[in-house]
């Protein structure tokens, strides 16, 4: 529909859809002549670039499964998700050789590699010499422009497996099937109201839920993806006027980060541009500090598990007459349903009952319909607890309100959500627990001006041993963990607990938000 359109920009290179099409082709075939065959897992290491794109649909072509991985995770997490899902190959960019390396060698039967150079920015190639490893390039000559792929046997097929930190140190493998990637995809082309003179700017780390279906939905429309290498504010405010961007998503992260850019950063731009967040609501001084900027603020609300966003807060008309304070409350609701979604419930989450529209009654939020994952890969116990009751558990506690919007009120898992990352509190304090000084550990988050969330650790140190000192536990942390997952602060004493002897979070949440908030982690 759209051959000569302009489909990918990043930098000075530009991709028409017939050119990115061919190029995917030429991917698919490529991977098949290499070896990989239908089923087998494609994992892709890449920052938003042509190639990540790309991978998203060529893998499939190839009848494969695409595994995107968090470039922000550590080589002992990449090598637990390689091995779990038995990749078979591992796309990587050259800035994540040594990353790549390091994992690899935790392996004992390692998958074979590919390795993308950017051209558009050789400063970030780095050591890209990684032992037997072919080109991206090479690869794709040898595939065939005219290769003729076909759609999956069965629409059920998996075509995505994505990882989530859950509530447990390892991370759960979340499966995406054909036929519900395809539907959120038609949801956000809906939701958004994309276009063909759509241009959308790659904000958004396009491993999380597959860029939320965003990789796929401008093919629908003929819009313009806009690669971005590394968020920086200045090249946001430079791209939103030279490629004339109007949609991007991002964590509140991404939201913060532009408001307060220095004035030498920010660059007028004439059009609108909608901007879709998730994870922690938009404060009101966020929404208006974007406004100002000539951004127009929307909340969504999802999980890996729902291919990112299921449910908007779809901005009415009859709002724009109210304070910009109660304003902003409605508009950090989390929404109603997307029209893809099948049923979404609130309610309790043991006799189903949903909760009445009141504004107070908290249930759990309850999911199922065609966007909704096939479960956990090799993890029959933690899917079927999932899917009690025929419903898919969120985790998340909400109210609804009369309007029939959803509002989340809190999580019923420990989870931290970081500069749109998740962090599971268990997992940092299992590595807390390792260090030989510490007797007990909890990790709770505390909201941050920034990153919305950042950890905080609670430490009752062992007896009769030397108390650890704080840089002491945080570059025991560090080297354990990704950066991101290092809390900020430690803190020293007995763990407050109930009379069955469990730790009270809440107590301690309460302790965390009067501790004072930090200054932003270089580690996030």
């Amino acid at each position: 529909m759209w051959p000569e359109s302009v489909a990918v920009v990043h930098g000075r290179k530009r991709l028409t859809w017939r050119a990115f099409r061919d190029r995917c082709r030429q991917l698919a075939d490529g991977l098949l002549r290499a070896g990989i065959g239908r089923g087998d897992t494609v994992s892709v290491l890449l920052p938003n670039i042509p190639e990540m794109l790309e991978c998203h649909y060529g893998v499939p072509m190839a009848g494969a499964v695409l595994n995107p991985l968090n470039t922000r995770l550590q080589d002992r997490e990449i090598a637990f998700i390689l091995g779990h899902c038995r990749a078979k190959a591992l796309i990587v960019d050259s800035e994540f050789a040594d990353l790549a390396r390091r994992a690899l060698g935790h392996l004992e039967d390692p998958p074979s590699v590919i390795v993308v150079e950017d051209s558009e920015h050789p400063e970030a190639r780095g050591d890209t010499e990684i032992r037997g490893a072919t080109r991206y390039v090479d690869v794709l000559a040898a595939g065939s422009v005219e290769f003729q792929w076909t759609p999956p046997a069965d629409e059920w097929d998996t075509i995505s497996v994505l990882y989530t930190s859950g509530t447990v140190g390892n991370p759960k493998g979340v499966v995406f099937q054909h036929r519900g990637a395809y539907l959120n995809t038609v949801g956000q082309a809906l939701v958004t109201g994309m276009r063909a003179d759509t241009s959308y700017l790659w904000t958004l780390p396009m491993f999380h839920c597959n860029g939320w279906c965003f990789t796929w939905a401008l093919a629908i429309v003929g819009g313009r993806h806009v690669c971005l290498r590394n968020v920086l504010p200045e090249r946001v405010f430079r791209l939103a006027v030279d490629e004339r961007v109007n949609m991007l998503c991002g964590a509140p992260t991404v939201l913060t980060m532009l408001i307060h850019a220095p004035e030498s950063a920010r660059r007028r731009f004439e059009q609108r541009c909608d901007v879709y967040t998730g994870g922690a609501p938009p404060p009101a001084a966020v929404i208006e500090g974007m406004e100002e900027l000539g951004f127009s603020v929307t909340h969504l609300y999802g999980l890996t598990e729902t291919f990112g966003p299921a449910t908007v807060g779809v901005i009415q008309d009859e709002w724009t007459g109210l304070s910009l304070t109660e304003r902003a409350r409605r508009m950090a609701r989390q929404g109603v349903p997307y029209p893809t979604v099948g049923d979404l419930l609130v309610a309790d989450p043991d006799s189903l009952v949903p909760v009445p529209a009141d504004g107070e009654t908290v249930g759990e939020i309850l999911i199922r319909g065609n966007t909704v994952m096939k479960g956990y890969l090799d993890n029959p116990e933690a899917t079927r607890e999932a899917f009690r009751g025929g419903w898919f558990h969120s985790g998340d506690l909400a109210v609804v309100h009369q309007d029939g919007y959803v509002e989340v009120r809190d999580r019923a898992k420990d989870i931290i959500i970081s500069g749109g990352e998740n962090i599971s509190s268990i997992e940092v304090e299992d590595v807390l627990h390792a260090h030989p000084a510490v007797m007990e550990a909890a990790v709770v988050g505390r909201a941050h001006p920034k990153w919305g969330e950042r950890p905080v650790a609670f430490v009752t140190p062992t007896p009769g041993v030397k108390p650890p000192a704080e840089h002491d536990l945080r570059a025991f942390c560090r080297d354990r963990l990704a950066g991101y997952k290092v809390p900020d602060t430690f803190v020293f004493g007995d763990l407050p607990k109930t009379s069955t002897g469990k730790v009270r979070k809440t107590e301690l949440r309460e302790r965390a938000a009067g501790n004072g908030a930090e200054e932003p982690s270089s580690e996030s």
